[in-house]
């Protein structure tokens, strides 16, 4: 069956992120800022927060733990939107193109709920989703299942007709597993040429 549904991951699919272009601004030694981004503010701590971890809490924990870097640790998330370069611009043509073409489309994110919340009204295009599922919000992140089947099920999907994309090979595991076309991302033009596979396009 020809899908008729498109799951987007939106951070670095659709929407530029990287912690870099914040602490590239603070750090002027780049051994101390790799330190920093490995071993004190690392995904596995801010997973948490995209889990549903209140932010303010995080941040004043790890503060107390690292003392001296705390001006670096609050600046994470009171600095959030400097760690956006900004839509992904042929990622959202695409978007606009299927969504042109009638495609019922979905984004499913692993992001704190209140961020999101704070970062929506800068990125217009994702008002062009019939429905976000936020991991903060649920509670749950990817790739565990649960949190696709609360897209799956609150939307009505058919995975046998639905493709999946996102840029961690993890996420796309779990797509798979459950059925769904699954595309890894790298660029923009890859994507077109894997939807075109799928004669999505």
């Amino acid at each position: 069956m020809k899908p008729d549904t498109i799951i987007w991951d939106l951070g670095n699919v659709l929407v530029d992120w990287n912690p870099r272009y914040l602490f590239n601004k603070l750090f002027t030694n780049k051994e101390e800022q790799d330190h920093f981004l490995a071993h004190v503010c690392t995904d596995e701590w801010h997973r948490r927060q995209d889990g549903g971890r209140p932010v303010a809490e995080a941040t004043g924990e790890l503060a107390q733990q690292h003392p001296g870097l705390a001006h670096y640790i609050r600046a994470f998330y009171a600095r959030w939107k400097e760690m956006f370069g900004g839509p992904i611009t042929g990622s959202v043509a695409l978007l606009a193109e299927l969504k042109d073409r009638g495609y019922r489309q979905y984004a499913l994110t692993n992001w704190s709920a209140e961020l999101f919340d704070e970062t929506r009204p800068d990125y217009p295009f994702l008002e062009w989703f019939d429905g976000i599922v936020v991991s903060g919000a649920e509670r749950m992140t990817k790739p565990d299942a649960d949190i696709y089947h609360v897209l799956l099920e609150r939307y009505s999907v058919d995975p046998a007709r639905a493709v999946f994309i996102d840029d961690r090979e993890a996420n796309v595991r779990t797509a798979l597993q459950l059925g769904l076309h699954g595309i890894v991302f790298s660029t923009p033009d890859a994507l077109r040429n894997e939807l075109r596979k799928l004669d999505i396009l």
